[in-house]
């Protein structure tokens, strides 16, 4: 199958208006129209994101019951527990309500969840809360299902508050309060919040009521001190980067550049990260996977405190555990890559890849099965088993909602939950042979039914010569990138590779020319693509801004090189 590549289709009319109105290049209003700003006034507003364009919180179910609880905890100093899932939205979103309910003068007892002990608030976790002397349990990330432990609470006389954004189950919660936007009677217009941006907005909702209340701790604490926190939590969640979610990042983004905490600061510079500008990737690719290597590989304990570290001292050290940690977790993934490799191709035709294998590592089970997902383009479950008991992670391609599929597989499971585009799962190896042939046909099923096309989808046609330093320097108005706002994406045909060579291991630099036009162009990973000097290609790729020692010029970042038909 031969790929290629089409242009979202676009009204002329509306470019036009766009770039009129906004004052920006035409490339930078078709952009914009492609994904639905087709008025000046919203488009306006998503290229300067604001806090004062969040929408009030009204309609989040459960959240006045939630802050008539936590009032009267506050208010006593009554020690709470906080509970947070071992991914780095669970850990920011514990960091976030910790920092919260001290400045308001509460007494926290703040923890994170084991992924030895599964996912969620366990009946031994609450348990220990319990013994701890906690009146009041607020989770994060978690607890929607966790049902058992949070009726271990209650018949205690202990209240459980969840803020959570994982799929709801059918029936009522045992939870005094479940904020989660997925409830069917939950109003707010945006479904895509993060658990840290739900808990952002609880954060929010109680300053407002202690205000009200001319309570004397309202003024100890501003909800702007944790957009940092929300913005990693957000960014590393990968939720769509849209309406509340890209004001949260874009602001908490610029925030989080300063590295004001001890813990964010130190672990910035091992990973490399310059102070003053931080983009996406440097959450994505060097932040976020320190953060969750001590959940993937032990006690995601050690990454809650490195965001909660008061000390430089104390940060520094945490921050060294979590690097030695991710190294280990890279060697780990690198092991088991080349395994998985080799087990997929036992499978070369079927819908979806469903590995698993005794000894492989759970931890790391979901960034390999997205790296599969990358070289495949087919729905992928990888599953590690100890001692017959498995853990596994879903992760798939658009469309499919692996939430539903493996529903519609759980007489095979012991357990499953998360997203349509991330989930999670148990089984016993007894059942692995069975629970593939069920999900390979859900995802058979799910083919069956589209209409294949295997056209990339890009923004716009543009020549060599649009994308200069100014062009390159406005689309990053467009900035933060990700689910949801992915970075624009150019066809540029008929271009001639002038020259080539490989920088790196594994990566091509390319000089562009068409017509009088001449740009640099670098394509990651993609050495074995070399198309040869001379060769004229259809390059898909975006337009960035490459600081080289100082200098300030602007590169084409190559996703894609088509060779055309002679």
């Amino acid at each position: 199958m031969t790929l290629t590549w089409r242009v979202r289709p676009i009204d002329d009319a509306t470019i036009a208006r766009l770039r009129d109105e906004l004052r920006v290049r035409p490339l930078t209003a078709a952009v914009l129209a492609a994904r639905g700003l087709d008025e000046p006034a919203a488009a306006a507003r998503f290229l300067a994101p604001k806090l004062a364009d969040l929408r009030p919180p009204e309609g989040i179910a459960d959240l006045d019951r939630a802050l008539d609880r936590l009032m009267p905890a506050v208010t006593a100093g009554e020690r709470i527990g906080v509970f947070g899932d071992y991914d780095v939205d669970g850990v920011t979103t514990a960091a976030v309500l910790t920092t919260m309910l001290r400045a308001f003068g509460a007494q926290v007892v703040a923890r994170v969840a084991r992924r030895s002990s599964g996912y969620g608030l366990s009946p031994a976790d609450a348990t220990r809360f319990l013994d701890e002397g906690c009146t009041l349990v607020v989770t994060g990330d978690c607890g929607t299902s966790d049902g058992e432990a949070i009726e271990i609470c209650r018949a205690r006389g202990v209240d459980v508050i969840v803020i959570d954004h994982h799929h709801v189950p059918s029936g009522p919660s045992a939870a005094f309060a479940l904020l989660n936007p997925h409830r069917s009677d939950d109003k707010f217009p945006f479904k895509g919040l993060a658990s840290c941006g739900v808990a952002f907005y609880l954060a929010a909702a109680l300053r407002t009521r202690l205000r009200a209340q001319a309570h004397p701790a309202a003024d100890g604490f501003d909800p702007r001190e944790v957009l940092d926190l929300v913005a990693l939590g957000t960014v590393a969640d990968m939720v769509p980067l849209r309406e509340e979610n890209r004001i949260l990042a874009a602001i908490g983004l610029r925030d989080l550049a300063a590295f004001r905490r001890p813990g964010l600061r130190a672990l910035a510079e091992l990973a490399g990260v310059e102070v003053g500008s931080v983009i996406t990737s440097d959450v994505s690719f060097r932040l976020a996977p320190r953060l969750n290597a001590a959940g993937r590989l032990g006690d995601a304990q050690v990454a809650l405190d490195l965001l909660l570290a008061s000390d430089a001292a104390q940060a520094s050290r945490l921050a060294g555990e979590l690097d030695d940690m991710n190294r280990q977790r890279q060697r780990i993934q690198e092991q088991m890559w080349g395994e998985a490799l080799r087990a997929a191709e036992e499978f070369p035709n079927d819908a979806a890849l469903v590995l698993g294998a005794e000894g492989w590592h759970q931890g790391v089970v979901g960034i390999v099965a997205a790296k599969l997902v990358d070289k495949f383009h087919k729905p992928v479950v990888v599953v590690g088993f100890k001692d017959g008991s498995g853990r596994g992670s879903a992760r798939t391609i658009g469309g499919l909602d692996l939430y539903q599929s493996l529903a519609a597989c759980q007489q095979h499971l012991t357990v499953f939950g998360g997203h349509a585009a991330a989930a999670g799962l148990g089984l016993s190896a007894v059942q692995m042979e069975a629970f593939r042939a069920s999900f390979v046909a859900q995802a058979q099923r799910h083919l069956d039914g589209c209409v294949e096309d295997p056209a990339l989808e890009v923004d716009a046609v543009a020549d060599l010569a649009d994308l200069d330093l100014l062009q390159a320097e406005e689309l990053e108005r467009l900035a933060p990138f990700g689910a949801g706002n992915s970075e624009p994406l150019f066809a540029l045909p008929g271009v001639v590779a002038r020259s080539t060579r490989v920088v790196g291991t594994s990566h091509l630099q390319i000089t562009l020319s068409h017509g009088a036009a001449v740009s640099q162009a670098i394509a990651f990973g993609m050495a074995n693509r070399d198309p040869g000097e001379g060769a004229q290609v259809d390059i898909i790729g975006t337009a960035e801004v490459d600081s080289f020692r100082g200098n300030r010029r602007a590169r084409v970042r190559v996703k894609q090189i088509l060779r055309r038909t002679p």
